[in-house]
């Protein structure tokens, strides 16, 4: 009797915890268990690198995936409807990093790197950005 009194208690338990905590948290929970979390990302964007530049928005975003590609960072998420890439520094270096875009107007997109690490945030926004500079000037 005392053991199905238990389950009972931690049953209930657990329905208080879920309840309080809403089912957002267990999504990110999970999320972040299966490494696939943007939270810490989308967390850190007021602190995000920002640059926008002269192109729309679709060329922007294809022409930064192309660039995380090329770099060899690992792409774990990407978006176009939720205006974000997620990926790792490397395969070896999964450090999280978010790339968020906006568009401004029609031949203008903002692009926000933002990270939890202050290293990995300006080292991909710096290859980023290069690159889609030189791509401007070649134009």
């Amino acid at each position: 009797m005392k053991i199905v009194k238990r389950y009972w208690v931690v049953a209930l338990l657990g329905y208080w915890v879920v309840a309080l905590l809403g089912c957002g948290t267990i999504k990110e929970v999970a999320k972040g268990f299966m490494g696939v979390s943007t939270k810490a990302m989308e967390d850190n964007r007021k602190s995000a690198i920002t640059k926008t530049f002269n192109y729309d928005y679709l060329t922007c975003y294809t022409q930064t995936l192309d660039i995380l590609k090329r770099i060899q960072a690992y792409i774990y998420m990407q978006s176009i409807k939720k205006h974000m890439i997620a990926i790792y520094v490397s395969e070896e270096d999964t450090t999280p990093v978010g790339l968020f875009f906006k568009e401004i107007d029609a031949t203008n997109t903002q692009v926000e790197v933002s990270s939890p690490s202050t290293y990995a945030k300006e080292f991909i926004s710096g290859k980023v950005f290069s690159v889609l500079d030189k791509e401007i000037a070649s134009r």
